[in-house]
């Protein structure tokens, strides 16, 4: 009897610490893809915002890279992320964080990838990389590393065996790699490329895109599901409800919606396609 009231003690205690955490300050980190200085000035607006609904202080933040942003959620020094969909599932698979919206943009929540190629090498489509160097963004990124190497693959091409790939980090470096022709070939998202050659940090005189890849689920923002029921309730409306075009400009995008683990499922597949080690990345 006493080691079942114990056990019943020992639930009841366990249920009261879940959900409760309500800290001060909100520490919000933005997805590493372009110079931090920049991504952090371009979102004061949203800082505000998230400060106006959640009555938290609001601290903005960007990792290093995705590696950093997955240690920084699993060890609780981060609460809300904006993840790429593969540091998302990575993240999901160390620690309890949970999805709650994502981006809108030509009425889908969902979005691209491209493969570039340097114009002056030559490179008109997906297989000519062959024999190239291939530039990829973070070893955790979806568009700048997945979803190009899978698009590769479909024209039979791996990397070390077909082409010498590069990680640089970004996905603005990738571009710029290309450009220079450091790189023959890269892989990038098409919202971040399309915005390159809009603010003419690219030119198409120089670059040419390759292919692009199917549809994919967009960026997922995320919590941390032992925070209190309402605090998470405030900061998924702060973002599901936000309709101010001033604060979705450095997204560019119309919205956010709900979404949920399960909407991930295509990203899971495609580390399983590729044969690609998780615990590698």
């Amino acid at each position: 009897m006493r080691a079942f009231l114990l056990s019943l003690l020992l639930a009841a205690s366990m249920a009261a610490a879940e959900g409760s955490r309500d800290p001060a300050k909100l520490i919000v980190a933005l997805l590493p893809d372009e110079n931090p200085g920049t991504i952090i000035k371009n979102n004061q607006l949203l800082k505000e915002h998230l400060a106006k609904v959640t009555g938290k202080e609001i601290e903005l933040v960007v990792t290093t890279d995705y590696t950093s942003m997955i240690e920084a959620m699993r060890s609780k020094r981060i609460d809300v992320a904006y993840f790429g969909p593969l540091s998302y599932v990575m993240a999901r698979s160390k620690c309890e964080i949970e999805p709650f919206a994502t981006m809108v943009k030509d009425g889908k929540p969902t979005y691209r990838a491209v493969l570039i190629g340097n114009k002056a090498a030559g490179v008109l489509k997906p297989a000519d990389a062959k024999g190239r160097n291939v530039a990829y963004g973070d070893r955790v990124s979806t568009s700048s590393h997945l979803i190009p190497k899978r698009m590769l693959v479909d024209v039979g091409l791996e990397a070390k065996r077909d082409y010498e790939e590069h990680f640089v980090g970004a996905h603005d470096a990738v571009a710029m790699a290309v450009q220079n022709g450091h790189a023959q070939v890269g892989g990038l998202s098409k919202p971040i490329f399309e915005s390159l050659v809009e603010r003419k940090l690219v030119s198409l005189e120089k670059v040419v895109v390759l292919a692009e890849s199917e549809d994919f689920p967009n960026y997922p923002w995320t919590m941390h599901s032992d925070l209190k029921p309402e605090l998470k309730q405030a900061i998924a409306t702060a973002f599901t409800g936000l309709t101010d075009k001033a604060v979705l400009k450095p997204f560019k995008a119309e919205g956010f919606v709900p979404i949920a683990d399960k909407d991930y499922a295509p990203v899971r597949q495609l580390i399983t396609l590729l044969k690609l080690d998780p615990a590698k990345f």
